[in-house]
């Protein structure tokens, strides 16, 4: 029986050396599969550290969405493994596990695995936000996904095609999102595999000084590309309540009002609508695209 192949796609600025060795290794190590790997180096040529894997250089930081599109064309495979370079998969066997589940389960289109603290301290405790349904619960059980954590990805070739891939000019923030919201369009399913899970050290994503803006302008442009016009607009006023009493400090809430207003202002891209069918679907799931 042949070993099921995946494009591995892994995308670094080169500023953390030894974790983007651990990740590179623990793709390496994976059991019973083939793994085809590409590191993508944003704004960095990672053929500087890495000889016995593909590189490729993009002379500037294209930003994360665009940096993983940049990195498909580079691999083989039916099946396609996106992993951020601090992130690493402890056990063997997990692309396995996700293509056993792909093979088992022909409407899953993506799978999102469960995200635990790389380094389990008190304070480590695993985000909510990680978990990518409206109600929380057990991080452990596996349930439909109805958005998105981009660290450890995998989903079908054929997938990533319908759905256009990840949205280029996000940069940053939410491209995840759009990418889970057009797999429903696809009429596929994501899936939170609770029940496998991947490391990753617990970080505050408002540590870029562009969060708060771009927070605000990709929530917009989300809308804008992909709802209904009276869906978007319940979208973004739903989370402008919910930003606004979030982000209170002058340093937070004048970007994101800033960025509020570019996301009206700017060109969002090609719209990539989703179907009623689609809207439905995720309102089954537990979470209608307005909240």
């Amino acid at each position: 029986m042949n070993k099921p192949t995946f494009g591995c796609i892994l995308l670094t600025m080169g500023t953390r050396p030894e974790e983007l060795k651990r990740a590179v290794e623990s793709l390496k190590s994976q059991l019973e599969v083939n793994t085809d790997i590409c590191v993508v180096g944003n704004g960095w040529d990672p053929a500087t550290l890495f000889n016995d894997v593909s590189t490729l250089h993009l002379k500037e930081n294209v930003g994360i969405p665009a940096g993983r599109n940049a990195g498909v064309s580079q691999v083989h495979g039916d099946l396609l493994f996106f992993l951020d370079d601090d992130a690493y998969l402890d056990d063997p066997h997990t692309l396995k596990k996700f293509s056993d589940i792909f093979n088992s389960k022909p409407k899953i289109g993506l799978i999102q695995p469960r995200v635990d603290a790389a380094e389990e301290t008190k304070d480590s405790q695993t985000p909510k936000r990680w978990i990518p349904r409206l109600i929380k619960g057990d991080k452990h059980k596996p349930s439909p996904a109805t958005t998105l954590w981009e660290g450890a990805i995998a989903i079908r070739r054929i997938t990533f095609k319908q759905t256009g891939g990840w949205p280029d000019n996000f940069f940053y923030a939410h491209e995840g999102i759009e990418l889970c919201w057009q797999v429903w369009n696809a009429n596929q399913i994501p899936w939170y595999a609770g029940d496998i899970g991947v490391k990753h050290p617990v970080i505050n994503p408002a540590r870029h000084a562009y969060f708060y803006k771009l927070n605000a302008r990709n929530r917009v442009w989300l809308a804008r590309r992909n709802l209904p016009i009276v869906f978007a607009q319940l979208y973004v006023l739903t989370w402008t309540l919910l930003s606004l009493k979030r982000f209170r400090k002058p340093d937070q809430r004048n970007p994101w009002l800033e960025g509020l207003r570019e996301g009206y202002a700017v060109d969002c891209g090609k719209n990539k609508r989703l179907t009623l069918r689609a809207i439905w679907n995720m309102t089954k799931a537990g979470r209608p695209p307005i909240i």
